[in-house]
């Protein structure tokens, strides 16, 4: 199978890919991305995952090289270029080539990379039996709302997690639940949803809106609002959320059992929600 990547207005293999190496990605790690899963073919809400991209584009001061409608027409293009019914496309925005300077270069047009993967379900093991986790401290800058290629103290958050053998590292920053380093992170106290609220200091996660909007939309009592650590520390259930990982449930924190150590109850009627959405609503075009 022959991966089809789009470079600067080209379609190509992605063996045949090149960017500079003064590219200001590369150099200063300038720029933004954005990852849209596709279900059956039909990107999952785009227009939030381009409104986002914008958010991030204004925070880097980086204009936007498309419109919506054009990105529009670039992914479903990608999409039909690339094989299976489920992807996800990842859009990667630079400054663009420039000599090395930290001051934004003049009339320099940015670089504009998209690929395509395959997105695969999570494995039924981790939802059935759930999945460890580990805390740090959130040591990142103060934009985490704007999704930056830049990406190196969530690298490093993560490899704890790898080197103690779990599936995320769950971070806290002046005593409070920020997020996951790769996830956002929900937490039940007393039968209670609990999510940390928006804001520069967490990425705003579309999954996250979809979990909020199918709690409420099932009469799950559920709280947008800051999580102290001691909350998540003694929570009946923690859950894990992203488009690739979709809905997770975190039994082992630190070593020590979330709740019963097993998946909870909320945890199964909210991924039974989900799986539900995704089987039907996840899969319509224009959704």
């Amino acid at each position: 199978m022959v991966q089809i990547v789009h470079l600067n207005g080209q379609f190509l293999p992605l063996e045949e890919a090149r960017v500079p190496v003064l590219d200001r990605g590369f150099i200063f790690g300038d720029g933004v991305y954005e990852v849209i899963p596709v279900y059956s073919r039909h990107p999952f809400r785009l227009q939030d995952h381009l409104t986002r991209l914008q958010h991030s584009l204004d925070g880097i001061r980086l204009a936007n090289p498309h419109s919506d409608t054009e990105w529009a027409v670039l992914v479903g293009e990608l999409v039909a270029r690339n094989e299976g019914e489920d992807q996800y496309v990842y859009l990667h925005i630079t400054r663009g080539v420039a000599k090395r300077d930290h001051a934004f270069p003049k009339d320099t047009p940015p670089t504009v990379f998209m690929m395509s993967n395959p997105l695969l379900p999570p494995d039924p093991a981790l939802r059935q039996n759930g999945v460890a986790a580990v805390t740090a401290a959130d040591n990142r800058w103060l934009r985490c709302d704007i999704k930056a290629i830049s990406l190196l103290p969530n690298v490093l958050l993560r490899q704890q997690a790898v080197d103690a053998g779990t599936a995320e590292t769950v971070m806290l920053r002046d005593g409070f639940l920020s997020e996951g380093s790769a996830s956002n992170i929900f937490v039940v106290k007393n039968g209670v949803l609990l999510a940390p609220p928006k804001g520069p200091l967490m990425l705003p996660g579309i999954t996250y809106d979809v979990v909020i909007e199918l709690a409420a939309a099932n009469s799950i009592v559920f709280h947008v609002e800051p999580v102290p650590e001691s909350t998540l520390r003694s929570a009946d259930e923690i859950w894990l959320t992203s488009s690739t990982k979709e809905i997770l449930p975190v039994t082992h924190l630190d070593s020590q059992a979330v709740g019963s150590g097993l998946p909870g109850p909320l945890y199964r009627k909210l991924d039974q929600l989900y799986q539900d959405y995704k089987a039907t609503i996840m899969r319509q075009p224009g959704l």
